[in-house]
């Protein structure tokens, strides 16, 4: 299983982005050591980890603490090793959803057409934790959940509203 994992840093001087190996971790705190080797001094820290077109997690840090994690699918933990230690210990429930109906994107023609989450997916973990940054826990399922949104789009809209998809875009560019 492939993967493509960036890290996204916030300081006082603004964002920067930098691929992470996540080669050899053996736990989600290793991966989360990692995100703190980008910028120990980092106010926010996020890592996206986007797997074989399919699946995508985000952890983040606050100050290097308080590791949260976000998976689009819990299916990703059978997957692979990667995923098992990434998504694995987390709650089959998403946390940050007062209801979970409210996913469908409000307005827009086709939109309130389809289902606001894939009924093959089972997100997993805590879908609030960019909701301070301008994506809520429903507009991020309903990122992960749009049929023919591939991670790398995900990625790209959340870093697009957070100011930091150049960054992040410049990565994949290598």
């Amino acid at each position: 299983m492939s993967y493509f994992a960036a890290a996204v840093v916030r300081d006082e001087s603004g964002w920067t982005a930098e691929e992470v190996s996540l080669r050899g971790v053996t736990d989600v705190e290793e991966v989360a050591d990692r995100l703190r080797d980008v910028d120990p001094d980092a106010d926010l820290s996020l890592l996206f980890v986007e797997a074989d077109d399919t699946y995508l997690v985000i952890l983040r840090l606050d100050e290097g603490e308080d590791l949260r994690v976000f998976g689009s699918d819990s299916a990703y933990a059978e997957e692979s090793r990667l995923g098992a230690l990434l998504v694995g210990d987390l709650k089959a429930s998403v946390t940050g959803l007062d209801e979970p109906e409210e996913a469908r994107p409000a307005g827009g023609d086709d939109e309130t057409e389809q289902p606001a989450v894939d009924p093959e997916a089972d997100p997993v973990g805590d879908a609030d934790l960019l909701a301070d940054l301008g994506i809520s826990a429903q507009k991020l399922l309903a990122l992960c959940a749009h049929e023919g949104m591939m991670p790398a789009d995900v990625t790209a809209e959340v870093c697009q509203v957070l100011g930091c998809a150049d960054e992040v875009e410049e990565l994949r560019e290598v």
